[in-house]
């Protein structure tokens, strides 16, 4: 198909109009992002839509119209929510969920019983529908997945061949598609966030929940009720990981990975290559050249893209729901005191992984390190262990370690007494010391309740047999006090079922698996 590319002129517009009318596809320009048209009253046209983006036609489409008298045809009413929202907002960057009338079929609607609709506020937008004639379903005019154009050119590069015309209208004033609320349920419910705010629609109709799919992923028996919801949308070639971090983390982080790209702010000081979006306190700036910047990664030849997280609150939450899809859900959570914790079953070998990981840049907080640091200098701690385990544990003023291990993993009831007693002040002072990738290097990592305060968790586990030998020559330990300390620790079980990642320590390859996990990580 040879695709034409227009002006704005009186007569381009309406030659594609008539394109429009006799069931072809027309991109154009509004005021969010680009969109591709066809008649929505025609199955035939609209199927077509879904062909030329490579669309799932489970995913439905926006009805656009250049007059508000357009609305009341295609829907069954305008409750009066709906019309406050109407007679507010548009023509605006504002869709409306409403329950479909007849006129409207299943192809345009995903084969809900509703339709979504919207009056653009740009002028170019508005002529074209009217020149068309009939009401115009427009997704955004990219290949489906891919970052919604702004720009003519970017239009061009994915739709040139697939379609009749793409209007060349300049830059989108938004850059994000539009709201997206339903009045088809009990409470209005913003179902694609954009430039008009929840703040700004509560304050004419009252209260507005938002999606719990706007900020999080849809489950797997749900059905899309907007546009950009269900699928992974709006992504680069690259691979983007969201890096959830005030700005100094966010620095220090990416500017260790050298093999990768940053998508950040305009304020950040980055060393590696890097692609900007918008300034960290403009949301409206963000908003605008976000899906740009997802373009240059790629004509940038970016594999793998580190992106600084923006606020979800104001227009910033349409930025983070573009962004939080754009990366498939991956965020790497760089708020919690430590990176990974790294823990297991007594004699697995966790020690060999906290020194692999060291060698590769992080920051290992080794735990029993800190035990015994506490155990030398917290003259308070010992008199309360005494008062538990009886003074046969102090020499003096120092600690005897190994009769505390002898009484303290007799039995699961002195165990936990113990770590009650130990843990608050082991993990307290791992946070203090802890520094950007720390790593919590902790054998009771579970029963400190510190898990929560790492990112990912990794377990390292071992076959029994292996670990009772290594612990008896480690530590000179007879067999029985081996199987004692042994049995009073988790079960494997438990390891697998809590973790983020298990680490086999048997015939497989410990460093292959270690590569691997970090790869996932990073």
């Amino acid at each position: 198909m040879q695709t034409k590319i227009l002006s704005t002129s009186e007569y381009d517009i309406s030659l594609a109009g008539k394109m429009i009318a006799d069931g072809g596809l027309v991109a154009f320009p509004t005021e969010t992002v680009y969109g591709l048209g066809a008649n929505a009253l025609d199955d035939e046209a609209v199927k077509s839509i879904y062909t030329a983006k490579g669309r799932p036609s489970d995913n439905p489409l926006i009805v656009h119209v250049s007059d508000k008298a357009d609305i009341a045809p295609l829907v069954k009413e305008i409750t009066p929510k709906a019309q406050a929202l109407i007679d507010k907002f548009f023509p605006a960057p504002l869709t409306i969920i409403l329950p479909k009338s007849e006129k409207i079929g299943k192809v345009v609607s995903g084969g809900l019983d509703t339709v979504a609709v919207r009056m653009p506020e740009n002028e170019t937008a508005r002529r074209l529908i009217k020149a068309s004639g009939c009401p115009v379903a427009a997704p955004s005019a990219n290949t489906s997945g891919l970052p919604s154009p702004t720009k003519a050119k970017y239009v061009i590069d994915d739709m040139s061949g697939k379609i009749d015309a793409i209007i060349d209208g300049g830059d989108c004033a938004f850059g994000v598609e539009s709201t997206v609320i339903t009045l088809a349920t009990e409470t209005p419910t913003i179902l694609r966030p954009g430039a008009v705010t929840r703040e700004m629609i509560e304050a004419v109709i009252g209260r507005v929940d938002v999606a719990r799919a706007v900020l999080e992923g849809m489950k797997n028996d749900e059905v899309a009720a907007s546009p950009g919801m269900k699928y992974k949308h709006y992504a680069p070639k690259a691979k983007v990981v969201i890096v959830d971090a005030n700005k100094k983390a966010y620095e220090d982080f990416v500017n260790a990975r050298q093999d990768a790209f940053a998508l950040c702010f305009e304020e950040d000081n980055i060393t590696i290559p890097k692609v900007t979006f918008g300034r960290e306190n403009d949301d409206l700036s963000q908003a605008r050249e976000l899906f740009d910047a997802l373009r240059q990664l790629d004509e940038m030849g970016a594999k793998k893209v580190y992106a600084r997280i923006p606020n979800a609150t104001g227009v910033g939450m349409a930025v983070y729901n573009r962004l939080i899809r754009a990366a498939a859900f991956n965020i790497i959570d760089l708020k919690k005191p430590f990176f990974i914790g790294l823990t297991g079953q007594s004699g697995a070998g966790k020690g060999y992984v906290g020194k692999h990981l060291s060698a590769l840049g992080f920051n290992v907080l080794d735990c029993d390190k800190f035990v015994k640091k506490i155990y030398d200098n917290n003259a308070e701690l010992l008199q309360k262990l005494a008062a538990e385990f009886g003074n046969d544990i102090l020499k003096g003023n120092t600690l005897d370690r190994k009769r505390l291990a002898e009484i303290a993993f007799s039995s699961k009831e002195n165990t936990d007494k113990l770590n009650k007693i130990v843990h608050p002040e082991v993990i307290a002072l791992c946070e203090k010391e802890a520094k950007p990738l720390a790593v919590l290097d902790a054998p009771q990592l579970f029963e400190a309740g510190a898990q929560s305060k790492c990112y990912k968790v990794i377990s390292v586990v071992a076959p029994y047999d292996i670990r009772l030998k290594r612990i008896m020559e480690r530590d000179k330990i007879t067999k029985e006090q081996a199987d004692a300390r042994l049995n009073a620790q988790l079960d494997e079980e438990y390891y697998i079922n809590h973790s983020d990642f298990v680490i086999y320590n048997n015939a497989e390859d410990v460093d292959i698996q270690i590569k691997k996990i970090m790869e996932e990580i990073l």
